[in-house]
């Protein structure tokens, strides 16, 4: 247990599994009040039973009504949002099988969603003259990757995102950054066919896959006052995989 988002009230978003669990209980460790969301009610509750100092809410970052709800109730309960914790979605096809239906799902949650969530919470940062967002990218969003056209296009945009709203909130005290996993060891890269996995394994010069705890780490950086002089970057954490 640390103390370095002592009395820090953060909004994690897709925290019910995987990396946003992880960063939502590493955040939680470190002392913040941990408002833990995502789109199914009963994920979120079950998560925040193994994890301290931490609220469930359910939210749909598609859904402005849904998230102002939140906030609003943020808000009236603690009276300020420090951290902004943004996260996305897969559902990866080729270009020539990709269902319209497919496209414009990542589209709405990776692209819209976080677009939604960070203007709806920014007034009240702006209000304290502080903050820290961190947007979900991913490697695919510097590299592109095969059968993930919409990902990819999605986390290249969050990267977009993150630069220019560093640059028009930077001077208010709020610093937004993304960070760029690589395959990292959820069960969602786990449901992989053996030989896909342990290809992936073979590409990143660590010989292995991350884990999403590493990665809460690296949230927990970018959020913390440790990298106060840190604004605007996208922040590869791959095991050096793109090397």
């Amino acid at each position: 247990m640390g103390n370095r988002l002592q009395d820090k009230v953060a909004i994690v978003t897709g925290a019910a599994k995987g990396i946003g669990f992880a960063t939502a209980q590493r955040f939680a460790e470190e002392g913040a009040k941990v408002i833990v969301t995502d789109i199914n009610l009963e994920a979120v509750t079950a998560a925040i039973a193994r994890m301290a100092n931490a609220e469930a809410y359910a939210m749909n970052v598609t859904d402005r009504a849904s998230i102002q709800a939140v906030i609003d109730a943020v808000i009236q309960k603690h009276g300020r949002v420090d951290i902004l914790n943004n996260a996305g979605i897969t559902q990866d096809a080729r270009l020539v099988k990709m269902t319209e239906a497919q496209f414009d799902a990542v589209i709405d949650v990776n692209l819209k969603g976080v677009f939604n969530c960070t203007q709806l919470v920014v007034p009240h940062m702006l209000e304290k003259g502080s903050g820290a967002i961190v947007n979900a990218s991913s490697v695919m969003g510097l590299y592109g990757n095969f059968d993930q056209i919409n990902y990819s296009a999605t986390k290249f945009g969050v990267i977009g995102f993150t630069k220019t709203w560093s640059r028009e909130l930077g001077p208010k005290g709020i610093r937004v950054n993304a960070v760029c996993p690589g395959f990292i060891a959820t069960e969602m890269v786990k449901a992989m066919p053996e030989n896909i996995f342990q290809d992936i394994e073979k590409r990143s010069w660590l010989g292995r896959l991350g884990t999403p705890e590493e990665m809460a780490n690296v949230y927990l950086f970018l959020t913390s006052a440790e990298a106060s002089y840190v604004n605007g970057v996208a922040l590869e954490a791959s095991g050096g995989i793109s090397l």
